[in-house]
């Protein structure tokens, strides 16, 4: 079978398809056949070797959100069965044409639902719903700001949002495509956060109070004005940082009763088995019932890996980037 490697750490050249056996589960693993698989930008990072979510070490074999048919069960699995449409985040050897993963933490799908669709259930969908729930604590009418809402993460988290209640969605974004593209799912709002004065924007939009809630994942100095935009008792998420600059921020910064939680879905899934059981069902009924759309930007060949690296490192995306073996 073909899987996705690199022996060094640089720009996307440096990924190559090798060829492998195919691997065995073990025991509460189960082995996929690939259909689609996701491309998210922390192993953008970990390919140039910066350490973001995870380790970067080599060799390396990126992870990834795997769609595909199980076809193969390992010692004691009991919770899905041969021919089960599954998905499930990978860490490791997921751009490959048959991946082994923990059955615990595998969702099973409709047979109606698009493979590379479903590739945005396991880390993007998770990622946003229980940032917005969990972390966020976001209640019904509060106002939400979403930096980066284009992305596979944030075009997910401006949907949940509306349909969680949200009285007021701010999308920030890089280009007016990604605008016009937020704005098509639901955001009130839409900022260039390029913008010299884009938090100048976003405290008109709020009549100068700020957002109850800041999903923030890219760092920087986004990281220390998304602090300052926070309102008082508000709650700002960090989830991630895409520029690779996380800034201290100040206590003193805080003292309006403002908190910062961080946020991994590991944590959930380690920790909170119940909620993430909840989430995934609340999560298939929202896109069962079009509230919200899961947006792939563009399905590529597995041998197109390079490809979907430098789609995602010029951030050229609106919405998911997926492999197809």
């Amino acid at each position: 079978m073909r899987i996705v490697r690199h022996y060094e750490h640089g720009a996307p050249a440096v990924l190559r398809v090798e060829e492998v056996e195919r691997p065995q589960p073990g025991p509460g693993e189960v082995l996929i056949r690939s259909e689609a698989i996701g491309v998210t930008f922390a192993e953008v990072q970990r390919r140039q070797g910066i350490p973001i979510g995870g380790h970067a070490d080599l060799p390396g074999a990126p992870g990834g959100d795997v769609a595909g048919i199980v076809e193969e069960l390992g010692e004691g699995v009991s919770n899905v069965e041969v021919g089960d449409r599954v998905v499930v985040d990978v860490d490791h050897g997921a751009y490959a044409d048959y991946v082994v993963a923990d059955s615990a933490w595998i969702i099973t799908i409709p047979e109606t639902m698009d493979a590379a669709e479903a590739t945005l259930l396991p880390s993007p969908a998770q990622t946003a719903y229980h940032a917005i729930k969990e972390a966020g604590q976001l209640q019904p009418g509060e106002t939400i700001l979403i930096d980066a809402a284009s992305g596979g993460v944030g075009h997910l988290a401006v949907q949940i949002a509306k349909a969680m209640g949200a009285g007021k969605v701010i999308a920030t974004a890089s280009t007016q495509a990604k605008l016009d593209f937020v704005r098509s799912l639901g955001a009130d709002v839409t900022i260039n956060y390029t913008d010299e004065d884009w938090d100048e924007q976003v405290k008109a939009a709020t009549d100068g109070r700020g957002a109850d809630v800041v999903l923030e994942t890219v760092g920087g100095d986004i990281l220390t004005k998304s602090v300052q935009l926070t309102a008082q008792f508000g709650r700002l998420v960090f989830y991630g940082s895409a520029s690779g600059n996380i800034q201290p921020i100040h206590p003193l910064a805080l003292s309006r009763m403002k908190t910062v939680a961080g946020f991994a879905l590991y944590a959930m899934l380690y920790n909170k088995p119940e909620a993430i059981a909840a989430g995934q069902r609340e999560l298939l009924d929202m896109i069962g019932s079009g509230k919200v759309r899961p947006i792939v930007h563009e399905r590529l060949p597995l041998e197109d890996a390079v490809k979907a690296h430098e789609l995602m490192e010029a951030r050229a995306q609106l919405g998911k980037v997926v492999l197809i073996p």
